[in-house]
């Protein structure tokens, strides 16, 4: 089974203008500071750590369709200001560099003239590609119809460089032509119409109906979002951006969408995959291969599709734990006879896990994160578990928070699945670079003190 591919080419934009800013620091560094006397490998390692540091502390890369070029140049200013810094910060500690403020100067502005230029070109090309041939929409609703709601329509159908297309309000408290339905048709006309954005009024809605929408659009991957009005707030974290001088509120996202944490964590995956691969595979993988090839007829690695991040599918690998079968969708049970003996030792010291750190080192997996299911048992439990499909907002990992508490292998039970979705939605929902530390030490340490669904 394949899931269906969603999203859009816009997903792209943020990681090709990160990639860009980079490149150009890189090169004028390389070129300018040729003559300095600086160890450059050092020094580009350096700069691009700190780079992305400061683009994290300042917000630099969150800019999106609603942004403002006040906002704009305001992070643009405290990025160029705070790198400056540290690369003058970088001169003291290298001992046989030389100074010169006049190099500095010249690298600081060329890079952030060319910056400015491709932001500006991106930032204004996007919104008159989007006038000029209908294209990069996104289609929303509305729930009310309050004087708000109707100010918000007025802002989406007068500033087409937004980007939005709004399909219609939903009320069970007042109905006209505009009006599509009630609160209740709006899950099937958000399914049928693929529709991307829910705006909610927060005086049209019960409290009872709105933690059902949003469980709806978790469940969905649909963005919610809340137009402010006399109600107070007391639920989630929320946070309030301007469209003009409209305010529109909307749920927080974890850390691990944002761009630069994103980038961290795909770092440390690359570099802990590639020692595992370099310092443990490379000596441990042919023993392995040779004991699974004694023992019984079939391939040395087992290869299998999973739901990955946002669902797309992807081959998990590991060491062939079993004979060959015709029921991989079936999860192993205790004393299964489908194990084979070298298989069971592996299983039980999470051994034919190791060739998941390739999937890591290619992106599809992180070191840390939701264990990815099997399809049958995404399909069995999406719609009984409550925020089920949350897993899917970030990378399946090779070991996870609900591993170490206790809650992996075999299924049960239900509430061990329910369970098993709570420390890992808990997990998305707080994710530190620590807790992935403590994740991975803790993992290490239960498997020289063995696990009893470990089979």
């Amino acid at each position: 089974m394949v899931a269906q591919q969603t999203g859009r080419y816009s997903k792209y934009i943020r990681p090709i203008s990160v990639s860009l800013d980079v490149l150009v620091i890189t090169i004028l560094s390389l070129f300018f500071f040729r003559e300095l006397n600086l160890n450059m490998v050092y020094y580009i390692l350096y700069q691009t750590f700190v780079w992305f540091f400061i683009a994290f502390i300042v917000r630099f890369y969150d800019v999106y369709r609603f942004t403002t070029p006040v906002e704009i140049i305001s992070k643009l200013v405290r990025q160029a200001a705070l790198f400056l810094l540290v690369v003058i910060a970088f001169f003291p500690f290298a001992k046989t560099a030389i100074f010169s403020g006049k190099a500095i100067a010249i690298f600081m502005s060329c890079s952030f003239v060319i910056i400015i230029l491709f932001k500006y070109f991106l930032f204004y090309y996007l919104k008159r590609y989007r006038i000029i041939t209908q294209n990069n929409f996104r289609s929303a609703i509305i729930i009310g119809y309050t004087p708000e709601a109707l100010r918000l329509k007025e802002v989406f159908e007068s500033r087409k460089d937004y980007g939005y297309r709004f399909e219609g309000y939903f009320s069970d408290k007042k109905q006209n032509a505009e009006i599509k339905g009630k609160v209740d048709d709006l899950k099937e006309f958000v399914l049928e119409k693929n529709i991307d954005e829910i705006y909610c009024s927060l005086n049209e809605i019960s409290n009872e109906k709105l933690k059902e929408l949003v469980e709806f659009a978790d469940d969905n991957k649909k963005q919610i979002k809340f137009i402010p009005d006399s109600k107070e707030i007391f639920s989630k974290n929320l946070k309030i951006d301007y469209y003009e001088l409209f305010p529109v509120l909307s749920l927080q996202k974890t850390q691990l969408h944002n761009p630069t944490i994103k980038g961290i964590k795909r770092g440390f995956d690359i570099l802990f995959s590639l020692l595992v691969i370099i310092f443990i595979l490379s000596w441990m993988m042919p023993l392995i291969a040779i004991l699974i090839k004694l023992e019984s007829k079939g391939p040395i690695f087992f290869k299998q599709g999973r739901p990955g991040l946002d669902e797309n599918e992807f081959y998990c690998y590991k060491f062939r734990s079993m004979h060959v079968n015709g029921t991989t969708e079936k999860e192993a049970s205790r004393n299964d006879p489908r194990v084979t003996k070298m298989g069971r030792f592996m299983r039980k010291t999470s051994l034919d896990e190791l060739p998941q750190f390739f999937n890591v080192l290619i992106g599809d997996m992180s070191v840390v994160g939701p264990r990815p299911h099997l399809w049958s048992q995404n399909k069995s439990y999406a719609s009984k578990i409550k925020k089920y499909m949350v897993r899917h907002y970030v990378k399946p990992g090779i070991t996870g928070l609900a591993q170490v508490k206790g809650y992996r292998g075999e299924i049960e039970t239900d509430d061990d699945m329910i369970n098993r979705v709570k420390f890992d939605v808990f997990y998305i929902e707080n994710w530190s670079i620590i807790m992935d530390i403590k994740i991975i030490i803790q993992t290490v340490i239960n498997i020289f003190k063995g696990e009893e669904k470990a089979y």
